[in-house]
């Protein structure tokens, strides 16, 4: 009896979105036109390859804004800042390039309006997460944050039918609105965002691993663990169906041992790993019989972003 054939379905949309892919070429570009060292607030994007990478051109990561040298230039990441961070910056009196993804722009513009316009607003997020802060912070006094069912029973607000609620770019779109149904109970009247808030990549990238996701014994995905949208990549595969699928940053990372009676690997990665990761691991797969690769598509994704003002007035001469 021959043995079934093993083979990769490969996700795609995969990688970088338009937001990461501005982000870490402003770093670069930076780089290039300043000369080292920039400083960056915080990881650019969520992912340990690509701040090594560029930790080793000249780029200076810290926590925080006060670590920077006064006078300094430096980078705000993808994830976007508060208010009060920029006001730190310009108290230090540091050049700042904000490499804040559009799209979370978006949504600090939704926070900031609505708050003006005397509404509660309920922030669908991870307690923590660097995105979550910086909208939290353009409005703290009427932004509560809901993680969880447990949050649903303790929000209060002023006006039943003045309550909207905003998400985080890159959650899980089921669980978001999992989360919206819950919220809806307790306020019926509760308003929706303009637009959707979950970043299109996000949903791309979900929906492709939804699609694959049945047909797999295995779904690996690159990406690193403080990457919420590749953490959710994880999640979503399980859900719809894979029997296992694990999160590693680099293809030596991969365990012999989930090969184990596998024929269908599905492989992706989130929205912040560079396109050489998954190279890395389709190569591994292939040295262990799996050099098959069907590439699955979902989405055709044509977006691009230009790059931070700051940037693009100082480039120009050059």
């Amino acid at each position: 009896m021959t043995a079934p054939a093993k083979r990769v379905l490969l996700a795609r949309p995969r990688g970088y979105c338009a937001g990461v892919d501005r982000a870490v070429i402003t770093v670069e570009k930076a780089l290039e036109q300043y000369g080292a060292p920039v400083y960056v607030r915080k990881q650019i994007v969520h992912n340990k390859h690509v701040v090594a990478t560029l930790e080793a051109r000249g780029a200076i990561f810290v926590e925080e804004t006060e670590e920077v040298p006064e006078g300094a230039l430096v980078v705000f990441s993808a994830h976007g800042v508060s208010p009060a961070v920029h006001e730190e910056a310009a108290r230090r009196d540091l050049r700042v390039i904000d490499a804040t993804c559009p799209l979370v722009t978006k949504v600090h513009k939704e926070a900031k309006k609505f708050a003006s316009e005397g509404y509660d607003i309920l922030l669908i997020g991870h307690r923590g997460h660097e995105e979550v802060e910086g909208t939290q912070g353009e409005a703290p006094d009427v932004i509560q944050l809901v993680q969880d069912a447990s949050d649903v029973d303790r929000v209060e607000v002023k006006d039943p039918e003045k309550v909207i609620w905003l998400s985080q770019t890159t959650l899980s779109v089921d669980e978001t609105l999992e989360t919206v149904d819950l919220l809806r109970r307790r306020f019926p009247l509760m308003s929706a965002p303009p637009s959707d808030d979950i970043c299109y990549a996000t949903q791309n990238r979900q929906e492709v691993v939804k699609q694959i996701a049945p047909d797999c014994d295995l779904v690996i995905v690159v990406g690193s663990q403080n990457s919420s949208n590749s953490v959710r990549l994880v999640e979503v595969a399980l859900d719809a169906g894979a029997r296992s699928s694990y999160l590693v940053d680099y293809a030596h990372e991969v365990d012999e041992a989930w090969l184990e009676g596998v024929t269908t690997v599905g492989l992706t990665s989130g929205a912040s790993v560079p396109e050489d990761l998954v190279e890395g691991v389709l190569e591994w797969l292939a040295a262990r019989g799996f050099g098959d690769v069907q590439e699955f598509t979902a989405a055709t994704e044509t977006l691009t972003f230009s790059l931070p003002k700051e940037l693009r007035r100082d480039l120009r001469p050059a």
